[in-house]
């Protein structure tokens, strides 16, 4: 189920938007209680080069936003924070918290992704 879709306008006009699904929200806000750090400001997703197929997504928490991020509100204390290079990569995303047996992770729905590897963290444009 999808909850809402967030869009910002970049300092050129241009809508940015990633859609944050109610399970990535709901793991965000559990984990930002887990830190107990009422410093932090988001969480980052940033796209760095690397990985079998070129680029890969990272995740960690911040504690300022710069003035060329993206931010998304999650709940009144917590957010998600990208930097305007990733959401050129990000722009139109899915983010979801998927559960299963073999373990849990975030999960990136790119539409921009033109192939990714075989275990799914890493992927080319």
């Amino acid at each position: 189920m999808l909850v809402n879709t967030m869009a910002k306008l970049n300092n050129h006009g241009v809508t940015n938007m990633i859609t944050i699904e109610k399970s990535a929200k709901d793991k965000i806000n559990d984990l930002y209680i887990d830190e107990n750090d009422s410093t932090i400001r988001g969480m980052r997703i940033f796209v760095q080069g690397g990985g079998c197929s070129g680029f890969q997504y990272g995740f960690t928490w911040d504690n300022e936003e710069n003035d060329d991020d993206f931010s998304f509100v999650i709940s009144d204390k917590v957010g998600v924070l990208v930097d305007a290079i990733s959401m050129q990569y990000l722009t139109g995303a899915i983010l979801k918290f998927k559960q299963e047996l073999g373990g849990s992770n975030f999960v990136i729905e790119n539409p921009n992704s033109t192939s990714k590897c075989g275990c799914g963290s890493s992927f080319a444009v």
